[in-house]
């Protein structure tokens, strides 16, 4: 029989735990050199005022196996506010145990609590099994949208660039 888990919003406790689940994600997809940030910036960023994310955990017993951090964005063209879901993460040994499903669950009924227009986030291209999961719970995967980001020196010359010149 499988062990009951729990689902619940991050408290100020879990943020060391998060942080590690953060970094065993990053591990997963073969990115851990681009976690530059620390546990004291996110639980600012979690609980200090003002906040700038959320965060739900899955606990199984007493132990954290998986979390999901997600934020407020906007839609212009349903004119509603919306959920971003920066990450959804389950350590391998407890996946397809729907802990996944679950959290996913937790946040659709969040934003319809919220009476946001969407929710929505981003997945590897290469990661086909998120990417059936995602589709199998409901999602869209669209295709004619690239993710544009500016990050590090380029945000700082972004920033100072001339608006005069071209």
């Amino acid at each position: 029989m499988t062990a009951k888990f729990n689902i619940r919003s991050a408290k100020p406790d879990d943020v060391v735990t998060i942080f590690g689940l953060i970094k065993a994600l990053a591990e997963y997809e073969q990115l851990s050199r681009q976690v530059t940030g620390d546990v004291h910036s996110l639980k600012d960023h979690l609980f200090g005022t003002p906040s700038y994310a959320e965060a739900i955990v899955a606990e199984l017993g007493d132990l954290v196996v998986g979390f999901a951090l997600f934020f407020p964005n906007y839609s212009t063209f349903l004119t509603k506010p919306g959920i971003y879901l920066e990450d959804l993460f389950v350590l391998p040994e407890y996946r397809r145990r729907g802990i996944g499903k679950a959290m996913l669950t937790y946040l659709g009924k969040l934003a319809l609590e919220r009476n946001v227009g969407r929710l929505e986030w981003s997945v590897l291209d290469w990661n086909q099994s998120a990417i059936d999961f995602y589709q199998k719970m409901g999602a869209s995967v669209l295709p004619d949208w690239r993710i544009c980001r500016v990050t590090g020196d380029d945000l700082s010359n972004l920033a100072t660039k001339d608006r005069l010149k071209n």
